[in-house]
Order: structure tokens, then C-alpha cells, then sequence
């Protein structure tokens, strides 16, 4: 006669399991949890509260492919650069934030603005504009270099940094300054 089976002889191999799934899942809630910004006090309060760390904003849609590709690869960054710099999101559709979209001149989506202690840094990518990262990071790594350049200089005082990519993984962008 067999003896008897052991009802959860294989419970140890489903908590682990269970375990595992319960990390992973807990992983990908965090990366995904990146603040939308709709109002401009939201931005304010933001830039005026993010003390020591990069503030990282993404100006874009929700309904752009490109904005949905760096929106991927921020959430992804996310947790890596967390010791030093903060990302979140701005909603460019929203009328509250058009203040910043005009004063910062967001016509092409996405685009990314840095500030460190509430001053705004200035990124030397080799493109006409340095205040700010027109288009989207080819990786997770190019934007975890970005930004940890960006902190680098801003902790010994600098308000502009040059871009550590290599030319070719730099986004170009035709500027068309209005009434010139």
C-alpha cells in the first residue's frame, strides 16, 4: 500500500512563487506610479519642493507614441535615479499648464526640462536649444546619464552641463524660431 500524499507538499514552491509575484508586481506598480501634473500650483509646488535631487518634468500627451516611448523609459529610470533626482509628468492638453508650456517654447512633444533647487538647467546637447531635451531617450541608460551628469553640476554650482551621449543618439530637431 502507497503511503498517503502529502495535501501541500508543494507549498513551498508556490510561496515562492507567490513571493516572486508579489515582488515583481510591487516593482512594476512603483515605475508606474509617476505623478501627472495638470495644474500649474501642481508644478510649482513640484519645482519649489524637490530640495537636493533633480527634478525631471516631461512636457507631452498621453495619446502621443513618442511621449508613450520616453514615458516607458522614465518609468523604467525611475527607481534606478531616485537617490538624486524626482520624475513626473506634465500634461500639456491641461489650460492651467500653458504657462510653462509658453515660457519654456514646448512645440514638439516630448519635451523634457530639468531643474535642480527650483533653477532650471540647461543641457549643452549640441542642438540649438539648451533649455531643454527635445524628443525621446534611444534607452533607459542614456536618460540615467543625463541625469546623473545634470546632478553632478548642479552639486558644484553649474546651471549648464554637456550632454555625455554621443552625437548620434542625440535627437535632431529642425528649430523654427517665430517672426525671425
Amino acid at each position: 500500500m502507497k503511503p498517503p500524499k502529502k495535501k501541500f507538499e508543494s507549498f513551498p514552491f508556490c510561496l515562492g512563487l507567490l513571493k516572486r509575484q508579489i515582488r515583481d508586481h510591487r516593482e512594476k506598480m512603483e515605475s508606474v506610479l509617476l505623478p501627472t501634473l495638470t495644474k500649474k500650483e501642481e508644478i510649482d509646488r513640484i519645482i519649489n519642493n524637490t530640495i537636493d535631487k533633480v527634478l525631471v518634468l516631461r512636457f507631452g500627451r498621453t495619446s502621443d507614441e513618442n511621449c508613450l516611448l520616453l514615458d516607458d523609459i522614465l518609468e523604467k529610470s525611475a527607481r534606478d535615479v531616485s537617490k538624486f533626482a524626482t520624475v513626473a509628468l506634465v500634461d500639456v492638453d491641461s489650460d492651467q499648464v500653458q504657462v510653462y508650456v509658453n515660457y519654456f517654447d514646448i512645440t514638439l512633444f516630448p519635451s523634457t526640462v530639468f531643474f535642480f533647487n527650483a533653477h532650471h538647467m540647461k543641457l549643452d546637447s549640441g542642438t540649438a536649444d539648451h533649455t531643454k531635451w527635445v524628443g525621446k531617450f534611444h534607452e533607459k541608460q542614456d536618460f540615467i546619464d543625463v541625469v546623473e551628469v545634470i546632478f553632478r553640476g548642479a552639486m558644484k554650482g553649474k546651471m549648464i552641463v554637456h550632454c555625455p551621449l554621443p552625437p548620434e543618439r542625440i535627437p535632431k530637431f529642425q528649430l523654427l524660431y517665430k517672426d525671425v
